[in-house]
């Protein structure tokens, strides 16, 4: 990925990038597992859109759990439509670098999957994560119900609490509903299976996430 240094704010409301009405080329099936990448999530299977730095990285660490159905690198949290990667490492999208995570509830819960989001970066960084640099690689958690968003909130709570008496900062993730997915270009679509010695920047605090009361994991 980039190590330039790159703005750490984001673009001014309607000073993003104006990009584009038609999705960029993606891949078509999952390099792993040979899911189609738009095909319909079966029923009562969720969706959750994760941001912890370089996709790359990310991307692996859920394909890999138990219960995940289909995984996706992409990018969310900004203004421009249908962004490529030249344009989202700019700091101009106002985008950052996420995964897309659809899981059967009854085999993963969502609590495991945000307690693998928080032991597995560094969510106390702002616009970083340890030597990426820039906007497009902030932490972020987008939801698409209410229960993740609850879960969200109090796994950050209790994760920031973990934090304190560990010694570390505050923790900056963006929380918040999914407005917009947009899929990345083919070749970072499982890019670490395709290049199993690729660059992975991700690395956690070494911090365990305790769950909230009622919370599973």
């Amino acid at each position: 990925m980039f190590f330039t240094r790159k703005s750490a704010a984001l673009p001014e409301e309607g000073a993003a990038l104006p990009g584009r009405d038609k999705p960029i080329v993606t891949a078509d099936t999952h390099f792993v597992t040979g899911v189609p990448l738009n095909a319909r999530p079966p029923e009562g299977f969720e969706e959750i859109v994760l941001g912890m730095g370089c996709f790359w990285g990310v991307e692996r660490i859920f394909w890999q759990m138990d219960g995940v159905w289909l995984t996706q690198a992409g990018y969310a949290g900004g203004e421009t439509p249908n962004p490529t990667y030249e344009e989202t490492c700019s700091g101009q999208t106002g985008h950052t670098e996420v995964v897309r995570v659809i899981y059967d509830p009854s085999k993963v819960s969502t609590g495991d999957i945000l307690k693998a989001f928080w032991e597995n970066h560094d969510p106390t960084q702002g616009m970083r994560q340890g030597n990426d640099i820039g906007t497009q690689y902030r932490s972020a958690v987008f939801v698409t119900n209410d229960d993740q968003l609850k879960i969200a909130a109090a796994t950050r709570d209790t994760y920031q609490e973990a934090l304190d008496k560990a010694g570390r900062g505050k923790i900056t993730t963006e929380i918040g509903l999914l407005q917009d997915f947009y899929h990345a270009e083919d070749y970072h679509q499982q890019y670490l299976a395709k290049n199993p010695n690729g660059y992975c920047g991700i690395g956690g605090t070494g911090v365990s996430c305790p769950m909230p009361t009622g919370v599973n994991a």
